[in-house]
């Protein structure tokens, strides 16, 4: 199976177009104040009026309240939100849009009680767990733990780069791959050179 591409820590036109041109599937943006790789809500949904049709943004929050959720979402339909925080599957629902539940994998256990409590996500992302870090941290985990029996669509993430995402595809029961430190230039700046690696490397298989 052909997995699907998410590029993300996206915060500018450029490297959005860079993306959608070699082929990326999705392009995340973080609402996260937090993170290095932030960026305005007005700048993303600028940025997403020049984004070719067929390619789904991603507003990506941790923990954060209905009315920032509805400021950012409000700026396009094109929208699927990513939960990175604590939110349970009821506060996800709120906002009938398509969504993505992201999960810290510390051990098997913890993250088979995880799979279970988001029946109404799009897609599950797997990201390794780091104490106190919600995300983005950089670090892979044990890929030989990711459930090769889900129905739900399996997004793999954590410290992915262009040379080990080709080991990364070859994980059963994976539907995507995401990806953002391991092509940047600095946080929040794509290497063009590496954003094209990855992106090719995970279509030619």
């Amino acid at each position: 199976m052909l997995q699907r591409i998410k590029i993300c820590g996206i915060t500018n036109l450029d490297d959005a177009l860079s993306a959608a041109s070699f082929g990326a599937d999705a392009l995340g943006f973080v609402f996260y104040k937090k993170s290095p790789r932030y960026v305005d809500p007005s700048v993303a949904n600028e940025i997403l009026k020049h984004i070719p049709p067929f390619i789904t943004p991603v507003a990506l929050f941790v923990d954060a309240s209905a009315e920032e959720i509805d400021a950012v979402i409000a700026g396009s339909s094109r929208w699927t939100i990513q939960f990175h925080g604590n939110e349970s599957e009821q506060e996800c629902l709120k906002f009938n849009r398509p969504y993505i539940k992201a999960l810290r994998v510390r051990d098997p256990k913890s993250l088979s009680n995880q799979l279970v409590s988001y029946p109404s996500a799009s897609a599950l992302l797997l990201d390794a767990y780091k104490e106190g870090v919600p995300g983005g941290t950089g670090e892979t985990f044990d890929w030989n733990i990711v459930p090769k029996d889900m129905t739900i669509p399996i997004i793999l993430a954590g410290g992915l780069t262009p040379v080990n995402v080709i080991e990364a595809i070859k994980i059963p029961n994976i539907y995507a791959v995401d990806v953002s430190g391991g092509v940047e230039l600095s946080k929040g700046i794509k290497d063009k050179t590496k954003l094209k690696e990855f992106i090719l490397g995970v279509k030619r298989g």
